[in-house]
């Protein structure tokens, strides 16, 4: 594996990977965030990618980290589209939303400007509402119910960062991300844009784990492979992160993985588990590491 900070290269089979070094600057809090061990993932990307396409971008932390000059970055939950699109095109906008809510949730104190904010949401979902909410809800974790949609989660402990310092990560993110382009997708229509040399990296909702996401209960992991098939048979390299090891390593989690699809695994430890910190408060939870399962094509 690649030593982060140190002007190494990895061979594998013939592929040139990337050295991509740790970015720890979040700009969104969500389920699933790779933000601490992005540059680990990053860093199994080939080198040689015309277009870097991530078709489940959720909170963009490996497109951040990675910095490609060119990506195709989509999701399909609209309200978290719109807060990418608003970054790409108008960041002040991001900026005024986040600033605008800020004051509401200190005007009518904790929890009662959280709630106000999240019931103007499921009434209305919106990424202006939603921003907020997932940097000010309780560990991150944005909890829809799966009958509609309606968001769930508590507010968090923490105090949200000031809108000076949002503003602050909002300039970050814009460089880092200038290179994308941000559309409101389903995975297999932005996958089925990729050619040959392009490279896809896909970060779906876990089934052993994260079927309380958005559109996470109606994902369905053969539609998944039978893309990544198509892709790879037309010269598209593709990474998925996807289950791996629970309980510290106690337990395999059991995909179906078609036989012959992907060339590598890598394991990736991911710390204790985001869900179980959310399900299990005050406790230090060291039997529940979780290890993301990386399956790659080449």
């Amino acid at each position: 594996m690649v030593e982060c900070g140190k002007e190494t290269s990895l061979w594998h089979h013939g592929t040139l990977f990337q050295n991509v070094p740790p970015f720890k600057v979040q700009l969104l809090k969500w389920i699933g965030n790779k933000q601490r061990f992005a540059h680990e993932i990053a860093s199994y990307f080939p080198r040689d990618v015309k277009c870097y396409i991530e078709p489940f971008l959720g909170s963009a932390a490996v497109l951040a980290t990675l910095k490609p000059s060119r990506a195709l970055a989509s999701d399909a939950f609209g309200p978290l589209m719109d807060i990418w699109k608003a970054l790409r095109t108008d960041p002040e906008k991001l900026v005024h939303w986040y600033r605008k809510r800020y004051l509401e949730y200190f005007q009518f104190g904790k929890p009662e400007g959280y709630e106000l904010i999240k019931a103007r949401y499921n009434c209305n979902p919106n990424g202006a509402d939603l921003l907020f909410l997932c940097r000010s809800c309780y560990g991150g974790v944005v909890r829809f119910r799966q009958c509609d949609g309606y968001m769930s989660t508590p507010c968090g402990a923490h105090t949200p960062i000031s809108p000076e310092s949002f503003a602050q990560r909002v300039e970050l993110w814009q460089l880092r991300t200038a290179g994308a382009t941000f559309e409101q997708l389903d995975f297999s229509h932005a996958m089925q844009s990729a050619k040959s040399g392009d490279l896809i990296y896909c970060d779906p909702p876990y089934t052993h784990s994260q079927a309380i996401l958005y559109k996470g209960q109606e994902f369905e992991l053969a539609r998944l492979m039978a893309e990544i098939a198509s892709c790879k048979g037309r010269g598209v390299r593709v990474a998925l992160s996807i289950d791996g090891k629970k309980k510290s390593g106690q337990v395999n989690c059991h995909l179906d993985i078609p036989e012959g699809l992907f060339e590598r695994e890598v394991f990736v430890n991911c710390g204790r588990s985001m869900l179980r910190r959310f399900q299990r408060v005050g406790e230090s939870l060291e039997d529940e590491v979780v290890h993301d399962r990386l399956l790659l094509t080449y």
